[in-house]
């Protein structure tokens, strides 16, 4: 068994980690206090073909696979969380598009995307159907040649910023059947809410959708009718993955200030990091970080050989998300009071790694994956 990343992996991690490093991190922490989506670092995502990594070149794509996309989300996340969430939604959405789409609807879409012409959304949630996918009660009726949809979502990310948007909405009432849609910002009908002010992941925008009398044409359903609720748990797989690497490199990125700060504090003449205490706290981190990148890597190998991965996805968004929380927690207690202040960026990724446990499948949720496929 080779763990080793080949050459244009390690290409792509070193691309991208110096990216982020040099432009996102040095203006993180501006994004954050502001709460201002940073669209000059979406801009340079596109430029360096990050914003459609898994779908071909034919199409404006990338084409690097779910392994080179999982390493270049972790950096873009350690760098600056809500770029790295908003990077994580458009090539999830460029991706179902490429996956599930017609040809007209990809030539249209993906390069719109991986050029960074606008950000992919995708929209699922709604206020009575969160965990319960299938609950939603958007619905859409056939119109003559089109469908009309009325209904609404929330926590939306990429909302205000997309330059498309999946909308999953019931099209048969009995028996239930939910279709996807394609929806363009600007759609009469489709109004797009405030930004919800967060705890964390600031610079990225979270908003409402309300679609009143929505027309949209024939051609925009995604996949055949009644095709749905297949798409967004597809979706959501991979997006698991995704999830997963933007917890570790938030995670990772806490643990490297508290690692190095406890190098330089002193407290009762030595190095705090010579205390079993510190030492345990960081050792304990840094094991369970790693245990979730082999998760990661796991998942995302099988998706890019074709082979299922829905229980090592879930698994590894499981291990990840909550290993990442104990790590950046762990990171504000060594740093102590200074962890706490905003002069350190420990509290900004405790804050940001928070809602990973929440989005694209509670922690809870994982666990109920995890333990049907176990029996079966």
């Amino acid at each position: 068994m080779d763990f080793r990343l080949t050459d244009e992996q390690l290409q792509v991690e070193e691309m991208v980690r110096g990216l982020s490093r040099k432009e996102f991190a040095p203006r993180a922490a501006q994004v954050d206090e502001e709460s201002r989506y940073p669209a000059e670092n979406h801009r340079r995502l596109a430029e360096l073909g990050l914003l459609g990594m898994l779908y071909p070149a034919s199409y404006g794509g990338a084409e690097a696979g779910p392994v080179s996309y999982a390493i270049a989300l972790r950096e873009v996340a350690g760098g600056c969380a809500s770029t790295g969430v908003g990077m994580a939604v458009t090539n999830m959405t460029g991706e179902a598009i490429f996956r599930f789409g017609n040809d007209a609807q990809r030539s249209r879409y993906l390069p719109m995307l991986s050029a960074g012409k606008g950000a992919g959304a995708f929209a699922l949630t709604e206020p009575g159907a969160g965990s319960d996918a299938g609950g939603l009660s958007t619905f859409a009726r056939k119109d003559g040649d089109g469908f009309i949809l009325d209904g609404s979502k929330v926590f939306i990310t990429n909302g205000s910023h997309a330059c498309v948007m999946i909308v999953m909405a019931l099209t048969q009432k009995s028996p239930r059947r939910i279709s996807a849609f394609l929806v363009e910002p600007g759609t009469p009908g489709l109004s797009v809410g405030k930004c919800e002010r967060k705890m964390g992941l600031k610079g990225s925008d979270t908003v409402s959708l309300s679609f009143e009398e929505c027309r949209v044409p024939g051609s925009a359903m995604l996949g055949a009718p009644g095709e749905g609720l297949k798409i967004a748990l597809s979706t959501l797989d991979g997006g698991r993955i995704g999830i997963a690497s933007q917890a570790i490199g938030i995670a990772r990125s806490a643990l490297s200030t508290a690692t190095e700060y406890a190098r330089d504090r002193r407290q009762f003449g030595q190095a705090i990091g010579e205390f079993q205490a510190i030492q345990w706290m960081l050792a304990d981190a840094a094991t369970e970080l790693d245990a979730a990148q082999l998760l990661v890597f796991r998942a995302a190998s099988l998706k890019e050989k074709g082979l299922p991965y829905s229980k090592e996805a879930s698994m590894a968004k499981l291990f990840a998300t909550e290993a990442g929380n104990r790590a950046s927690l762990s990171a504000v207690q060594v740093l102590g009071g200074y962890g706490y202040i905003r002069e350190y960026p420990v509290e900004r990724h405790l804050r940001d790694i928070r809602v990973t446990t929440i989005y694209e499948g509670t922690s809870e949720i994982q666990r109920l994956v995890i333990s049907r496929a176990l029996c079966g």
